[in-house]
């Protein structure tokens, strides 16, 4: 089971971070090393489209058919969107999180401590990936791991 944590997606297209986590998924699916695809992400107020229904669309219309296809519409934050994408999957069942380079450690660290069998297959970056967003996930990491998870 692969889970695609959400980003951003405007009016009814994925983003370009969005996108390279799609094709991501769509390269391993492609590759037969899947069956499920699980995208995750709801939506801002006020938008009609939520990143998981999105992501399914982007999906269905590269190939990937309906019924290999859940959308987990509700989380807003990386923990919503494990704790959302596990009430798809029977209990143990180990997932593959389909994240970009820089969120990937922390992604698998909240998976891990929601005692999730994760594991991360990591999308490229942009290839100018914006330094902000670079120090966000770093400090982000560090503060869940002195933290720990709230959620």
């Amino acid at each position: 089971m692969v889970v695609v944590l959400g980003a951003a997606q405007y009016a009814g297209k994925p983003s370009p971070a969005f996108r390279r986590r799609l094709d991501h998924a769509l390269e391993l699916y492609r590759a037969g090393s899947i069956e499920k695809i699980v995208v995750t992400g709801g939506r801002r107020p006020a938008d009609p489209f939520t990143e998981g229904e999105v992501g399914i669309k982007y999906l269905q219309a590269n190939g990937v058919p309906k019924e290999a296809l859940l959308a987990e519409t509700q989380s807003r934050t990386t923990v919503e969107n494990l704790q959302n994408a596990r009430t798809y999957l029977p209990p143990g069942t180990p997932m593959t999180l389909v994240t970009d380079e820089a969120h990937a450690p922390r992604a698998l660290a909240l998976a891990q401590a929601l005692g999730l069998q994760a594991n991360a297959n990591p999308s490229p970056l942009s290839r100018r990936p914006d330094w902000r967003y670079l120090f966000r996930e770093k400090l982000a990491l560090t503060a869940y791991t002195l933290l720990g998870v709230r959620g």
